[in-house]
């Protein structure tokens, strides 16, 4: 089985081209290839589907096995794959995903596409949608060790926004896992703890749900800027710095939030640990 490794700013996937088969049981693939001592290594796979809605279909599955709705940096990434890969020559596309029809913009230079802009649309505040069992979304959760002020929201993915002085602290692992399984959050949530830098920047440090700590997080990204956003200390565009690199995250007028960085191809191969082929 072919596949593609990828990652935007260290948020690294496995890609199958998927337009002609799919792979017949992608949860149990994701659980074999993610693993980074006995496989591929990765936080989870991508599968890039045909859509009768839209260009192209995305669906991603995390490390443990679980479908996500969506993933900003893994969505720059099957911008560049379709059209370096020649899917299409098209540089403004509609991915269909879990959590709606994204909008992609690709930046290309000499036929390389070396940045994608995606139209994320609009935060999702109301905790019912996000979802929380909360009468707000910005709230006080208690856990084992720690009362820690919450902003949610969805970017079509649930996300638990924490501002801290300090991103690297000790029991950062911890309370991540703890929050992300918190009865709060029937679905589970991806954690961001976030420090303030200046109106301009912030800097953002991720629990993902179904994986744990990773390089970046797109969703989670612009989720950070609109909570910073909507607390007042940001301007309407910003860079949100992530252990892998920086994202530029900026909100409309109308409110849709617009999300710009990289995509890379790291390496390709094949491998024989797919379930579908045992």
């Amino acid at each position: 089985m072919k596949f593609t490794k990828m990652h935007g700013i260290g948020n690294d996937y496995i890609y199958f081209d998927c337009t002609k088969k799919e792979l017949s049981n992608p949860s149990e693939t994701a659980k074999q290839l993610s693993s980074r001592h006995f496989s591929v290594g990765a936080d989870g796979i991508v599968m890039i589907l045909p859509s009768i809605l839209s260009d192209f279909k995305m669906r991603m599955f995390n490390a443990d096995g679980t479908e996500a709705e969506m993933c900003g940096n893994a969505i720059r990434c099957v911008g560049k794959y379709v059209y370096e890969k020649g899917l299409t020559k098209k540089r403004f596309l509609n991915i269909e995903t879990k959590a709606g029809t994204k909008k992609l913009e690709l930046i290309v230079e000499n036929q390389i596409v070396e940045a994608v802009r995606v139209d994320m649309g609009r935060a999702i505040t109301d905790p019912f949608l996000i979802p929380v069992d909360e009468e707000k979304n910005n709230f006080i959760i208690s856990t084992t060790n720690y009362e820690v002020e919450v902003f949610a929201v969805s970017m079509g993915n649930p996300h638990a926004v924490i501002f801290v002085d300090n991103i690297h602290f000790e029991d950062f692992y911890e309370l991540g896992k703890e929050i992300e399984s918190h009865p709060k959050f029937p679905r589970k949530t991806n954690v961001e703890f976030v420090k303030i830098l200046n109106r301009e920047k912030i800097e953002m440090r991720v629990f993902e749900r179904g994986t744990g700590e990773t390089l970046a997080c797109g969703t989670g990204a612009v989720a950070s800027f609109f909570a910073a956003y909507k607390k007042g200390f940001l301007n309407n565009n910003a860079i949100v710095s992530l252990k892998g690199g920086d994202l530029f995250i900026e909100i409309s007028d109308d409110g849709r939030l617009f999300m710009t960085g990289g995509a890379t191809f790291s390496f390709e191969g094949e491998t024989y640990d797919d379930p579908s082929e045992m």
